[in-house]
């Protein structure tokens, strides 16, 4: 059984041989890249000319980077529609099954072992990709400071073992049940996608309750954001996240000491026409905003929580495709 189940997969092995190869052949130029410029540019910056040289690191691999991980997050999505969907609707679909099925192996047996070994693969596949981004962009990543950041997280470290079993799983019933391999293809790429969007924005930040603590308006924590914003009831400040956490808004009200909305009539002693003496005005207010995130030292407990969360699920849909192939299968 694992010898014919290479002799079907062969022509997928081979193309994600070949295409694997040049992927981690770039991610190694593209690591050696970032180093040496991280060291020339960040670490050893002349003081006078650190911010320009920082800005052009973040630039330089800004697009490199994120394109990659996105491509990382579209690889369990490829391997469940073009190994999982085909591995049974294929059959199912050109009638092969009739012969494949009465021989002296098992459905549930023949379906198990193309589990087994195409799993392995998949799970190599991914594996072997995060750990290549991982490693080229783990400079870029430390000075970015934005681990949880959709893109980042779903492509790093041990996440995108569990998307591709799970993917690759999903195929295989989605194929199981639909009998048509285009179709199901369409159907385990509409499934991911969705899953990709929905995970990051509306779950993954509740997986464990945040944390919120008070955060003093310093001219520091000023130039960090992204704005600054003022009306006659309140103000607040836009964008600004702390290094190396995960807020849970972008936008948070400013107040004073005493717990009172600070307002723009209050601001107006403040308004110099100088950002850096502005900045400087307000932090002697003693205004502060409260920051509700969840903590860097989380960033491992949600990559375990999730990969296991989509394992268990691969677990259950494998069992249920062993059961409807052993059973309602005809």
């Amino acid at each position: 059984m694992i010898w014919l189940t290479w002799r079907q997969f062969r022509t997928q092995a081979i193309v994600a041989a070949v295409a694997l190869t040049a992927l981690a052949a770039y991610l190694l130029y593209l690591g050696v890249q970032i180093r040496h410029d991280y060291t020339a540019q960040v670490i050893n910056c002349v003081p006078e000319d650190c911010l320009v040289t920082k800005r052009e690191f973040l630039n330089r691999y800004e697009v490199p980077v994120g394109i990659v991980g996105l491509l990382l997050m579209a690889v369990p999505g490829l391997i469940g529609a073009f190994w999982g969907a085909p591995l049974v609707a294929r059959e199912l679909e050109s009638k092969t099954d009739r012969l494949v099925w009465n021989q002296s192996v098992t459905r549930g047996r023949w379906l198990g072992v193309k589990l087994a070994v195409l799993g392995l693969a998949a799970l190599a596949v991914a594996g072997l990709l995060s750990l290549l981004l991982t490693w080229s962009a783990s400079d870029y990543d430390q000075y970015v400071g934005n681990r949880f950041a959709a893109a980042n997280f779903g492509a790093r470290n041990v996440v995108p073992l569990g998307y591709a079993l799970f993917a690759f799983v999903l195929g295989v019933v989605v194929g199981l049940l639909v009998r048509r391999t285009v179709a199901s293809m369409a159907i385990v790429v509409a499934l991911y996608a969705v899953l990709q969007i929905l995970v990051p924005n509306a779950i993954r930040a509740h997986l464990m309750p945040p944390v919120t603590t008070d955060v003093a308006l310093t001219p520091d924590v000023l130039a960090h954001a992204n704005g600054f914003g003022l009306n006659q009831t309140s103000a607040r400040i836009i964008g600004y996240t702390m290094a190396g956490t995960w807020p849970e808004d972008s936008i948070h009200q400013i107040y004073n000491a005493d717990g009172t909305p600070y307002t723009a009539e209050q601001n107006r002693s403040c308004m110099t026409g100088s950002m850096d003496k502005d900045f400087g005005c307000l932090a002697t207010k003693n205004l502060h905003f409260a920051y509700t995130y969840q903590p860097g030292s989380r960033y491992w407990p949600f990559q375990w929580i999730e990969t296991s969360a989509y394992l268990v699920l691969s677990a259950a849909l494998a069992g249920f495709g062993l059961w409807w192939v052993r059973r309602k299968v005809s």
